[in-house]
């Protein structure tokens, strides 16, 4: 199976492959781009997809992975290559700075070079960390961090949030990660009937939101090898036109087995998905913000004597 991408500006059909090598073009050091990566229903490949944007790039700039899910529910305490000292390393009351923060993410290595994951990798005996709830917190960390490529691993189902929080009458989870500076959602769905059910039903929730579906990348997980299923390939070319691209990872089954742990162990064509997921998203923020990127905001500090799981920073010059 061929990596295939139909991105609405790239004019591609529904069946052809693209067959270029991308090169990533490195970003400005001042930009900083905020990638949730969000799921339609469960098994969607999510935090596969999120590790291979990581690694790609990891080509552009400085990559990092916030892991936003209980450690216990979570892949990456047992993906990374060189832990760190985790999220329970970050101090709560005091100010951070760049070096703590980097200090408490774990390293990972890819094709295109180091990236850096913030989670919780403790025993899992360990009482349970208590994680930020709010999107800008994790945006805060990043920003000290100084990573100009932040990858959100989120694990909310997109419409159950939209339709939950319309329902109370407050924000919703998904809305808050597409209203941070320079945000670009990646939208995960298998690629079989439930999956894309999931994904229509998604994009359904996410226009009635007034969500940003312009500067959407869906990310289509296949789970076997071979052709893609009829009713996949259909749902794929009813999206042209309502995001910016959508790009099919392929099957492989050294993710089916281990995961992100042997990353130099995946095969060419999933690497190679990576690679344009990770165009897609830069190029879904070049028609946004424009070309160079603008700088990225400077959120405030995190106040002293405060926990980590309630911070919530003002950002400052925020762009919608």
């Amino acid at each position: 199976m061929h990596l295939k991408v139909w991105p609405r500006k790239y004019g591609c059909n529904a069946g052809g492959a693209l067959g270029r090598k991308t090169i990533l073009v490195p970003l400005p050091t001042h930009a900083r781009l905020a990638l949730p990566v969000m799921s339609a229903a469960g098994g969607s490949g999510r935090s596969t997809v999120a590790g291979l944007l990581a690694g790609s790039l990891a080509a552009a700039g400085t990559a990092a992975v916030l892991d936003t899910v209980p450690r216990l529910s979570s892949p990456w305490p047992a993906w990374v290559t060189f832990p760190g000292g985790g999220l329970s390393a970050v101090p709560s009351d005091v100010p951070l700075s760049r070096r703590q923060v980097r200090d408490a993410a774990s390293r990972c290595q890819g094709p295109a070079g180091e990236w850096q994951v913030l989670t919780d990798h403790q025993d899992w005996s360990c009482p349970p960390l208590s994680l930020p709830a709010d999107p800008a917190a994790w945006y805060q960390l990043a920003a000290i961090g100084g990573w100009q490529t932040v990858v959100a691993d989120t694990g909310h189902a997109v419409a159950h949030d939209i339709v939950t929080a319309r329902c109370e009458g407050r924000p919703g989870t998904t809305a808050a990660w597409c209203g941070l500076p320079f945000a670009v959602p990646v939208l995960c769905a298998a690629a079989n009937g439930d999956g894309v059910q999931a994904l229509q039903t998604a994009v359904q929730a996410a226009t009635a939101e007034g969500l940003p579906l312009q500067r959407t990348v869906v990310a289509v997980v296949s789970l076997a090898d071979g052709r893609l299923p009829a009713p996949v390939r259909a749902a794929i070319t009813m999206l042209q036109g309502r995001v910016s691209a959508v790009v099919t990872v392929p099957w492989d089954p050294q993710v089916r087995v281990g995961g992100l742990r042997a990353f130099g162990r995946l095969k060419a064509r999933t690497v190679q998905a990576g690679t344009e997921l990770a165009q897609a998203v830069l190029d879904a923020a070049k028609t946004a913000w424009g070309d160079p990127l603008p700088p990225a905001p400077v959120p405030a500090a995190l106040p002293a004597a405060r926990s980590l799981d309630h911070a919530s920073p003002e950002l400052e010059g925020a762009s919608a």
